[in-house]
C-alpha cells in the first residue's frame, strides 16, 4: 500500500495533464482517469521508489539537468575513440571483461549506472551482482581493478548519488 498510494496519485496527475478535461466532459474524463490509475496502481505499484516523495525534490532535477549533458560529452567523446579505434589500423584494441565495484545503494541508481555504461561506445554492462558491475570493454589499459572503476564508473557515480539517493 505504500507505494500504491504515491503511484495512483502520480499516474492521476499525469492523466489530467495528458487529457486536460474541457467543460462538458471533465466529470467523464476525471472518472477514467481515476478508474485507470487505480489499475496501474494496483498492477505496476510494486515497481515505484521505496521513497517516492524523493522524487519532488528540486536538487534531484537540477543534478539531473546538468547530468544529461555530461552525459553526452561522455558519450560523443567514446563515440569518437571507438570510430578512431576502427579507422586507424595501428590503435590497440584489447577487449575483456572488467569487473568494476559501485558504491551506489538504490536499484534505480545502479540501473541508470548499467545504462550509461552501457550507452557509451566501448563498454557493456554484461552483469551486476550486489556492488559489483561486469564490463565488456573495448579497449583495457591496466589489469588495476581500482583504476578500471575509476575510469568506467567514476564519471557517473557522484551525479547519480545525487539524483537517485
Amino acid at each position: 500500500m505504500k507505494k500504491r498510494l504515491p503511484a495512483f496519485v502520480i499516474t492521476f496527475i499525469i492523466w489530467l495533464l495528458l487529457t486536460w478535461p474541457g467543460k462538458e466532459d471533465w466529470q467523464e474524463q476525471v472518472f477514467a482517469g481515476l478508474i485507470c490509475s487505480a489499475i496501474v496502481a494496483a498492477l505496476l505499484g510494486h515497481i515505484y521508489p521505496q521513497r517516492a516523495e524523493k522524487l519532488l525534490q528540486p536538487k534531484r532535477y537540477l543534478w539531473a539537468l546538468v547530468y544529461i549533458p555530461y552525459f553526452i560529452y561522455w558519450c560523443v567523446r567514446a563515440n569518437l575513440d571507438v570510430a578512431y579505434r576502427v579507422l586507424h589500423p595501428e590503435m590497440p584494441i584489447r577487449p575483456g571483461i572488467v569487473r568494476v565495484t559501485t558504491n551506489l545503494q538504490t536499484d534505480m541508481a545502479k540501473t541508470f549506472l548499467a545504462n550509461s555504461i552501457t550507452l557509451t561506445p566501448g563498454t557493456l554492462t554484461v552483469d551486476i551482482i550486489g556492488q559489483d558491475f561486469f564490463v565488456h570493454w573495448i579497449y583495457i589499459p591496466t589489469e588495476d581493478v581500482e583504476e578500471h572503476t575509476r575510469l568506467i564508473v567514476g564519471r557517473f557515480e557522484r551525479m547519480l548519488k545525487e539524483i537517485f539517493e
